[in-house]
C-alpha cells in the first residue's frame, strides 16, 4: 500500500533532524521517540546538561531543555568563568531530553563517532521568557550545575559566520562567580564526569592475564594522563627509575573488548589517525583497560625525530608510527592508579612480554645514576630523561613524583607572525614565538629561523597565511619587531640554548606544530629547583627509603585520625606535605572553628598538590565524617544541600581528604536569607606593592569609621588584606552588596589613581579593586586561619588594626611558621567580642549619600 504524504498538514518533529542523522541499531545514543509535546512546558525547573565529547576534534555538547527538546550548541573550547572569554558556541540539531544522561562510545563511521562524558548538569532559570529569547537569539539566565553556576548570557552573531555556521556566543556575566582565566580554567581544572558509578562496567578477560591488586572499578570513558615537572636537578632523596623522554606524542589507549581507542593528552580522539596502530593494539586481545605511552617516529640512528612523526600524518605513512607503553592504569576490571609505580609497571611488563611487535613496545626502565643516563642521553641526541618516583601512585595531572630533565631547553611556543623568506628560501624566513605571563597577556619571546626544511616551510606558509591580521597579538611589542601578525592559534615546538635578560630565546631550533596542547595554555616551562633537604620544613628523614620500605611504610595518626600519605609533597616551593598541612589544622581547630560554625561552608580540595588540579566542593555527597553536616536543601533552593562543619575533629578529618582551603558564607544557615557581615577583600592588581595595600586597608577602615561602622582586619594568606564588617542580620543580600558596592564605587571615584570599580585585569594595572563580590548570596571569603592553595601555603591569620604597619606580606605567616602566632591569639585575641556587634546600614547609608 502506498505512503500518503502528510508533510502539509504535519508539524516537522522537532527531533526530526536529529534522528535522520542517525542509526539507532548501531548508536547507542537515545532515538527520542517520544519527545515533550512543545509548548508545554513544565512547571518544574528548567535543566541543562553539558557533555564532553572526545570526537573527531574535542569540543562541549551545551544543552538546555526548552520546549519539550534540549536546544544544543556545540562550544569547541568550552565554558569559561571569564566575562572577557566570549566562547563560539554552534546551533546544532535538537536532541531528546533522555540524551542529558547519556554516555557512552558513538561508534566510528557514525555521526558524532567519539566518546561522550556528562561534564556538568543542573537546572537554568531563565531571566526573561526563554521561547522569545531562543526566537530572538539572545538568552539570558543563570545556571545552577555542579560545576557551572551564575549568571551567563548566550546570544546569536551577526555576518558571514551567523549565516554559515549558526554560531551564538557563550559569556559569562560579570557576577561575584566570575573569574579571571588566568586564575582559573574550569575545563583543565574539572575535566571528569558528574555522574558517580558513570563508566561502563567492563567485559570479561578474554586472556589469561597477570593477578593486579587494584581495587574492583568500572573501566571510565576518560582518563586525564599524569604530566612530569621539569627540574634542574635529579631529586637527592627517595628511590627513582628512569626512562628515555620520547620525542613524541602522549597517547593512552582505552580498551573495551574489541572497541579500542586512542586519545591525546588533551583528550581528542585519534582513533581514526591511528586506525592500523589500534587494530594492532586490538589484535593483542588485552583485558580491559587503559594503556598509557607515547607515540614516535625512529630514524635510522634509533633516534626519535617529532618532526618526522609530524610528517608521517601528512604523507600517510601512520604505519611506520611506533607506541611505548610505559604505564597501566585501569588493567582487568581494576583501578591501579593507587598502587605504586613499580607495581603497575610489574604487570605491564609481563603482560608486554610475550605481546611486543615491530609498533608496540614497553618503554623500559634503567637502573643507573640519573646524571649518568641523562648525558648518554644527550650524547645520542635525545631529548632527555624522565624520572619516576617507584612508590608512587598514578594522578591525572603535574605531578612531583614524575619528572623530566632535559639535553637542552625545549618547550611550546605560540606563533604570533612571522617574517618574508629572502633569497632563494621558499614560504617564510622565521617565526615570531610568544608565550604567556601569569595574567594571561601573551609577551614576544623572540623568532625560530632554522630546523625548517622546504616542505615545512610551504606547509606553514599554507597554514600560516588564512589566520594573517592587522595587529600584532603581544601584548607591549618592543620596538623594531616587524613582520605578518596571525592570530595567536598553532603552537610551536622549539628548542633553544638559553634565555636572555628581555625574555627572549637565543640559537633556536624549530621541531614542528603541536596539536595536542591548546594555545592557552602555553607559558614559561620553569624548572623546579631541588633544594637541599636541611633547607625544607619538614622533618629530616634517617635514610633513603628501600624499595621495600617505599611500599610499606606505616601510616602518620594523630588522634583518631590516620593521615594517609603523610609524606606526600604538596608544595613543591618549599617541599612542605600532606601531613605538614594536617598537623598545622589540628593545632589551628580549637581557634578556627567559631569562624566556620553555623555557616555554609566551601571547600577547595587539591588531591594531587597546589600545583596539580584543584576543586571547589560545596556540597556533601562525597564527605562522610562526623561533625561534617548537610544543611536542609530548602536553604538554597535547586541546589544539593549545603555543609556545615561543626567539631574541632572534622575540620582535622577533612584536611586529611585533601582539603587545602577552608571559605565560608556571609551568613549563618539558621538565617540564611540575611547577611551578618560585609567582607571588603582588598584585591592588589599587577605591579601593586605591598605598602599600597596596606594604605588601602587603612583607607578602607577610615572610610568605615566615618560611616559609624566598626571593621576588623585579617591577612589573605595570598595577595591581599580583608576588611570585614560584622551586621545585624536584617538586610537581604542584594541590599548589602549594592551597599559595599557603593563604598567601593565611592573609593575609586574619590582616588581614582588608588583604586578601580570593575574587576578585569586590565582594568587594575597599578591599582586595586576592592571586591565587594564577596557580599552576594552564594559567594565565598577564605575562613580565618584557612590555609590558601599557593606557593608557601599562607595562612588567613587575624590581626589588630594596630598591627597593620608592621605586617611584611599578606603570606607573612604560613602553615609552617604560624605556631609561634597561634600561641600568642590564644592569649589575647584582637577580635574578641567581634562576632557579638550588631551594626544597621540605615545611617551608614545616608552618611554615605552624604559624604
Amino acid at each position: 500500500m502506498a505512503r500518503t504524504s502528510s508533510s502539509a498538514t504535519q508539524t516537522p518533529s522537532p527531533l526530526g533532524k536529529y534522528q535522520t542523522m542517525r542509526d539507532f541499531s548501531a548508536t547507542p545514543e537515545p532515538s527520542g521517540r517520544t519527545a515533550r509535546a512543545k509548548g508545554k512546558r513544565a512547571a518544574k525547573a528548567l535543566s541543562f546538561v553539558i557533555q564532553k565529547h572526545a570526537a573527531r576534534r574535542l569540543h562541549y555538547d551545551f544543552r538546555l531543555e526548552l520546549d519539550g527538546t534540549l536546544k544544543s550548541w556545540a562550544i569547541p573550547k568550552g565554558p569559561s568563568y571569564d566575562p572577557a572569554d566570549k566562547r563560539m558556541a554552534v546551533h546544532v540539531e535538537d536532541h531528546p531530553l533522555d540524551y542529558a544522561g547519556f554516555e557512552g562510545v558513538i561508534p566510528a563511521g557514525h555521526y558524532g563517532a567519539g566518546t561522550v562524558i556528562v561534564w556538568d548538569r543542573g537546572v537554568w532559570i531563565p531571566d526573561t521568557d526563554p521561547e522569545q529569547g531562543y526566537r530572538d537569539g539572545k538568552l539570558k539566565f543563570e545556571l545552577r550545575g555542579e560545576k557551572l553556576q551564575g549568571h551567563w548570557t548566550l546570544v546569536r552573531m551577526g555576518g558571514k559566520r551567523q549565516r554559515d555556521q549558526d554560531a551564538w556566543l557563550l559569556i559569562k556575566e560579570r557576577d561575584e562567580l566570575a573569574r579571571p582565566a588566568s586564575d582559573f580554567d574550569v575545563v583543565e581544572a574539572l575535566p571528569d564526569s558528574v555522574l558517580a558509578g558513570s563508566a561502563k562496567a567492563p567485559a570479561k578477560s578474554r586472556v589469561k592475564s597477570p593477578k593486579a591488586a587494584g581495587k574492583k572499578a568500572a573501566l571510565p570513558l576518560t582518563l586525564a594522563p599524569q604530566l612530569a615537572t621539569l627540574v634542574d636537578a635529579p631529586p637527592a632523596q627517595g628511590e627513582w627509575q628512569y626512562e628515555v623522554k620520547f620525542d613524541g606524542y602522549r597517547i593512552l589507549a582505552r580498551i573495551d573488548g574489541d572497541d579500542v581507542r586512542l586519545f591525546t593528552r588533551n583528550g581528542n580522539d585519534w582513533t581514526s589517525k591511528l586506525r592500523s596502530l589500534a587494530a594492532e593494539v586490538r589484535a593483542l586481545g588485552l583485558p580491559d583497560g587503559w594503556l598509557d605511552g607515547e607515540i614516535v617516529m625512529v630514524d635510522a640512528n634509533g633516534v626519535t625525530d617529532f618532526q618526522s612523526l609530524q610528517n608521517a600524518f601528512e604523507t600517510a605513512h601512520v604505519d611506520a608510527i611506533q607506541y611505548y607503553v610505559f604505564d597501566l592504569p585501569y588493567y582487568a576490571g581494576r583501578d591501579l592508579r593507587a598502587m605504586p609505580l613499580i607495581e603497575r609497571r610489574a604487570v605491564l611488563r609481563q603482560l608486554m612480554a610475550e605481546k611486543s611487535t615491530s609498533r608496540l613496545r614497553f618503554s623500559e626502565s634503567f637502573e643507573t645514576e640519573p646524571q649518568e643516563m641523562l648525558e648518554a642521553a644527550c650524547r645520542m641526541k635525545l631529548e632527555g630523561v624522565i624520572g619516576k618516583r617507584v612508590d608512587a601512585p598514578y594522578v591525572s595531572t603535574r605531578a612531583n613524583t614524575w619528572i623530566k630533565l632535559k639535553c637542552t631547553l625545549r618547550q611550546e611556543f605560540v606563533i604570533g607572525g612571522f617574517t618574508d623568506p629572502k633569497g632563494s628560501r621558499s614560504g617564510l624566513g622565521s617565526l615570531l614565538l610568544g608565550v604567556h605571563d601569569a595574567q594571561g597577556k601573551l609577551r614576544y619571546a623572540g623568532n625560530v629561523g632554522t630546523g625548517f626544511d622546504t616542505a615545512m616551510l610551504d606547509s606553514l606558509r599554507k597554514q600560516l597565511d588564512p589566520l594573517v591580521m592587522d595587529s600584532a597579538p603581544f601584548a607591549e611589542l618592543p620596538r623594531g619587531i616587524k613582520g605578518h601578525w596571525v592570530k595567536p592559534k598553532l603552537v610551536a615546538e622549539v628548542s633553544f640554548g638559553a634565555w636572555t635578560n628581555e625574555g627572549r630565546v637565543r640559537h633556536s631550533v624549530f621541531h614542528g606544530l603541536r596539536s595536542d596542547k591548546p594555545a592557552r595554555a602555553v607559558s614559561v616551562e620553569k624548572p623546579v629547583v631541588e633544594k637541599p633537604a636541611a633547607e625544607k620544613p619538614v622533618a629530616a628523614k634517617k635514610s633513603t627509603p628501600t624499595r621495600k620500605t617505599a611500599t610499606r611504610k606505616a601510616p602518620t595518626t594523630l588522634g583518631k585520625i590516620t593521615i594517609s600519605h603523610a609524606d606526600r609533597v604538596i608544595d613543591a616551593s618549599t617541599g612542605l606535605t600532606k601531613g605538614d598541612l594536617v598537623r598545622y589544622y589540628a593545632s589551628a581547630a580549637g581557634l578556627m572553628l567559631p569562624f566556620l560554625k553555623g555557616r555554609p561552608i566551601a571547600l577547595v580540595r587539591a588531591p594531587s598538590g597546589i600545583d596539580g588540579q584543584q576543586f571547589f566542593q560545596r556540597h556533601g555527597d562525597t564527605l562522610n565524617i562526623d561533625g561534617v553536616n548537610a544543611l536542609d536543601p530548602k536553604l538554597w533552593p535547586g541546589h544539593p544541600p549545603l555543609l556545615e562543619i561543626a567539631s574541632e575533629a572534622a575540620i582535622v578529618a577533612v584536611a586529611q581528604l585533601n582539603v587545602v582551603e577552608f571559605h565560608t558564607w556571609n551568613a549563618r544557615a539558621a538565617k540564611i536569607d540575611k547577611p551578618d557581615r560585609i567582607v571588603f577583600d582588598i584585591d592588589p592588581g599587577e605591579g601593586v606593592a605591598w605598602p599600597q595595600i596596606q594604605e588601602a586597608a587603612r583607607l578602607t577602615r577610615t572610610l568605615l569609621d566615618a560611616l559609624g561602622l566598626q571593621s576588623w582586619l585579617k591577612t589573605s594568606g595570598g595577595k591581599g588584606l580583608h576588611v570585614v564588617v560584622p551586621i545585624a542580620a536584617r538586610a537581604g543580600w542584594d541590599e548589602v552588596r549594592d551597599f559595599a558596592q557603593d563604598v567601593v564605587r565611592h573609593m575609586a571615584t574619590t582616588i581614582p589613581d588608588r583604586f578601580v570599580v570593575k574587576s578585569g585585569p586590565k582594568n587594575r594595572i597599578g591599582k586595586i579593586f576592592i571586591d565587594y563580590l564577596r557580599n552576594g548570596v552564594g559567594a565565598t571569603t577564605a575562613a580565618a586561619f584557612s590555609a590558601r592553595a599557593r606557593p608557601g601555603l599562607g595562612v588567613s591569620i587575624p590581626v589588630a588594626w594596630e598591627e597593620l604597619d608592621d605586617l611584611t606580606s599578606s603570606a607573612q605567616w604560613t602553615i609552617a611558621n604560624v605556631a609561634e602566632r597561634l600561641e600568642a591569639l590564644a592569649a589575647h585575641d584582637p577580635w574578641a567580642g567581634h562576632d557579638k556587634v550588631r551594626q544597621t546600614l540605615t545611617r551608614a547609608r545616608k552618611l554615605l549619600a552624604e559624604v
